[in-house]
């Protein structure tokens, strides 16, 4: 997994998280679940019965006056938009790289789309020995593409030979192609199958 996907993963949890604490406190003050099932709730706790609020109105209003208090607010919640828009921005930044130049120098009108080498490399990796089942997909920008291999191995398959032939493979993209570099992630996994009984 590599870290953009780790920290996709991550926002996600902990937004997850946030929410589902927030919905279950909501939940429980407005159902009043703590009368019906007699259960005392942390002093100072909010939202113990379906009357309360979140923050009492004493609370909302306690540094309105203050000097410090809107631009601080305004300032947090630019820094929040920052942050979703830069997000937003990096997964952008991995989308399909589309049409793809040929050659070095890119030949003027000639052109390949990611999808049509994708299942180049895909068909090409899939007929490698060992290999039961691979799927390939190129990312990034049109002049610096990435090819992401996932390869299901057979059960026998010895991974270090497959991860050599692969080289083979993206070399021979590198060459039908004309590019000088061709940057490849493999994920290898072994495909499932019944125990072998010994006798």
């Amino acid at each position: 997994m590599n870290s953009h996907s780790v920290l996709n993963r991550t926002l996600l949890t902990i937004a997850g998280l946030v929410l589902l604490g927030g919905g279950l406190l909501v939940l429980t003050g407005g159902l009043d679940l703590y009368r019906r099932w007699g259960l005392a709730p942390p002093a100072g706790w909010p939202l113990t019965s379906p009357h309360d609020t979140l923050l009492p109105a004493h609370d909302r209003t306690r540094w309105t006056g203050e000097d410090w208090w809107w631009p601080t607010v305004i300032a947090a919640l630019a820094i929040l938009i920052a942050l979703a828009l830069w997000w937003l921005l990096a997964q952008l930044r991995h989308r399909h790289p589309g049409r793809l130049p040929v050659g070095n120098p890119p030949v003027d009108g000639v052109g390949l789309y990611d999808g049509a080498l994708s299942d180049a490399l895909a068909a090409d990796t899939a007929r490698l020995p060992g290999v039961n089942e691979a799927r390939t997909r190129l990312i990034g920008h049109a002049r610096q593409p990435h090819a992401t291999f996932d390869v299901t191995l057979d059960p026998d398959a010895r991974p270090r030979d497959v991860h050599h032939a692969l080289e083979s493979t993206v070399q021979r993209a590198r060459q039908s192609t004309g590019w000088e570099h061709l940057p490849a992630r493999a994920t290898l996994r072994v495909a499932s199958h019944r125990p072998h009984r010994a006798e």
